[in-house]
């Protein structure tokens, strides 16, 4: 077996909220030597957020395997000498702060490209390091509202609020990582670092394709709910079942249409593939009708072998249990704990878990041991409290 793909990549993580946690994971889980930095007070504040085990939460549990921990105090001389001295040997920083805060501490981007010049430095935050916004507060909510995005989800009759972060997860997640990974690669050939600013409102903005679509052919906002593939056409859209579930059509190629009415019995719909508006409701209503028959259990044996796109709408602990993301490996037990694997696999690599998430701390030592401290200076800076 290789080496991991990031084998030998130093992430220095100061980031505290789930976008910079989960991008940082992903980056840990395919190698990277992810150190989690946290101050000597409150720390990471997803650690005490939620369902406590072995003395921290569940969400901290999931976002940071595969990681080591220290506690550093950066207001402290000596804890951002500690740190610029860690950075001397990194690759990555990442922060996740309103813009300026880690400049005020003395370990922003001018600070460490100045001892290392190779430094990709990511900066995570909501609206981007300058903007007439760039200051403000602010969560997913705010920022796929100020992209268009948060317009454009659920029913005509108003915005719903998903239970997916769509900023956080695309643009404090994997943007942050393609951009870390891209400024990589330019390093190790070039000599030389990059700044990385990413604003999750940017890259919420910069993937509503299909809002702008709709924009540039009608020159007004699409009405939510209208369009190709957020509920306006009866062959793309969810259905309820006998029981009160759903099942989820996506027979938006006419092939798989042409199946679909063939297995409901409503050849007289065949016609009727892409039909909006008005024309779409009684396309709508007989498929209601007929989806209200049966159980998502029945639907789900019925359309079992058929090739349509028609496939059931479930609950997180069953799509935990179901056969194809099982056989994937993307649900995996961890010391009794349930995780889920990196999402995507590569020739020579196998995803583990090498590192149950860490105490607050836990590899304080080890880390400063190999930055060159000697025992004596560890516990000056435990008794001065910079650790």
């Amino acid at each position: 077996m290789r080496a991991k793909p990031l084998s030998g990549v130093r992430v220095l993580d100061l980031t505290r909220l789930l976008p910079g946690a989960m991008a940082t994971l992903h980056l840990a889980d395919m190698g990277a030597d992810v150190i989690k930095i946290e101050d000597t007070a409150a720390g990471d504040y997803s650690r005490s957020m939620g369902r406590m085990r072995e003395g921290m939460s569940d969400s901290f549990r999931l976002l940071n395997r595969n990681k080591r921990a220290m506690r550093l105090d950066l207001k402290q001389a000596r804890g951002r000498e500690a740190f610029l001295k860690l950075a001397g040997r990194a690759d990555v920083v990442v922060e996740g702060f309103r813009p300026g805060v880690v400049a005020k501490l003395g370990v922003g981007y001018d600070a460490v490209s100045a001892v290392n010049a190779r430094i990709v430095y990511c900066s995570i935050s909501g609206y981007g390091q300058d903007g007439p916004y760039a200051q403000r507060a602010g969560h997913d909510i705010n920022y796929i509202g100020y992209a268009g995005v948060g317009d454009q989800i659920g029913p005509a009759q108003a915005p719903v609020v998903p239970n997916f972060q769509i900023a956080d997860l695309l643009g404090g997640a994997l943007v942050p990582a393609m951009g870390i990974l891209a400024a990589l690669v330019d390093a190790r050939s070039s000599g030389r670092g990059r700044y990385v600013d990413v604003s999750m409102t940017d890259a919420a903005l910069a993937h509503a394709v299909f809002p702008l679509l709709g924009f540039l052919e009608s020159g007004k906002t699409p009405a939510r709910g209208t369009g190709m593939l957020d509920g306006g056409l009866p062959c793309y859209n969810v259905y309820r079942t006998k029981d009160a579930r759903f099942m989820a059509v996506g027979a938006l190629e006419k092939k798989f249409w042409a199946t679909l009415c063939d297995i409901l019995g409503c050849h007289e719909l065949e016609e009727k593939h892409i039909v909006s508006g008005a024309d779409a409701e009684p396309v709508k209503a007989r498929l209601e009708k007929i989806f209200a028959s049966r159980t998502q259990r029945e639907w789900i044996e019925v359309f079992a072998a058929a090739d349509c796109c028609v496939s059931p709408v479930l609950h997180i602990d069953e799509a935990l249990a179901n056969e194809q993301l099982r056989a994937r490996k993307m649900v995996i037990d961890a010391g009794g704990f349930t995780q889920l694997a990196l999402p995507l696999k590569m020739s020579e690599f196998e995803f583990a878990v090498e590192r149950k998430a860490p105490a607050a701390g836990e590899h304080t030592d080890e880390i400063l041991r190999e930055a060159g401290y000697g025992d004596a200076e560890i516990a000056a800076l435990r008794k001065e409290g910079v650790i």
